[in-house]
């Protein structure tokens, strides 16, 4: 299998690319830290014995996209499966009084998935198979008051997903939305998270494989997750205003 992994050096798509590697994948890897990425790519190529690239990819050089998927076609020939695992948290109370914070959020969680997507999609939609992943977040199931900004754009992205996916069904093209609910990583060691809701990117990146593998439509991870926004998607709006959730 050949896989391209937009976001390389988030803690989930390393744990993830770990696994591929593992598993005898070539692995396309890019973020815009180039030089990090060319030491993950060099450290699987190494570990695991299997072809590994490396380059730069910025979410919102959106006129980038297009000679970016270029390369990537021309140096692997083809692409199997994408995972898209670039966000931005950002600094959500800022986000509401500055426009350019709530931008940021928007433009690197929605608006550079939708980007990129535009073509990488009709490749694979010409060829009639293959898999997009992408991960979004149970932020997006519902508006809280603590993190609306980053749940609205997760939450446009997971309904274009839907979208996408209802549209490539018939060409033989899966589409899958990650849905993790809290991950110990860097873009969230600074928030006071409930320890046991937490999960390890190990945890998160297998349930992506094991979709990316053996297919599905909106995963939750850890699965729990499912229950936990079913009942908070459930809670009517003028008791949920009251309950104030974080």
């Amino acid at each position: 299998m050949r896989t391209l992994i937009l976001g390389a050096n988030s803690a989930i798509a390393r744990a993830v690319a770990e696994i591929l590697a593992g598993k005898g994948d070539e692995l396309y890897l890019a973020s815009r830290n180039y030089k990090e990425t060319k030491r993950l790519a060099s450290h699987l190529n190494v570990k695991y014995g299997v072809k590994t690239h490396a380059a730069r990819f910025d979410a919102t050089d959106y006129d980038s996209h297009g000679p970016f998927f270029g390369q990537v076609l021309k140096d692997m020939g083809e692409v199997d499966r994408v995972l898209i695992a670039f966000g931005y948290l950002g600094d959500q109370e800022r986000a509401i009084r500055d426009f350019s914070e709530a931008r940021k959020i928007i433009e690197i969680n929605y608006m550079g998935a939708v980007s990129i997507l535009t073509h990488i999609v009709p490749y694979m939609e010409e060829r009639g198979r293959g898999v997009i992943t992408a991960i979004s977040s149970v932020a997006g199931d519902r508006g809280r008051g603590s993190n609306f900004p980053y749940g609205s754009a997760k939450g446009a992205l997971s309904i274009y997903l839907s979208g996408l996916r209802n549209r490539l069904h018939k060409k033989g093209v899966k589409v899958i939305t990650i849905k993790p609910g809290f991950v110990d990583t860097p873009m969230t060691a600074h928030l006071d998270l409930p320890k046991r809701l937490v999960s390890r990117p190990e945890r998160v990146a297998r349930d992506i494989v094991k979709a990316m593998e053996r297919g599905g439509d909106e995963v939750y991870t850890p699965g729990y997750w499912r229950l936990i926004m079913a009942v908070i998607k459930a809670i009517p709006e003028p008791i949920f205003k009251r309950l104030n959730l974080r």
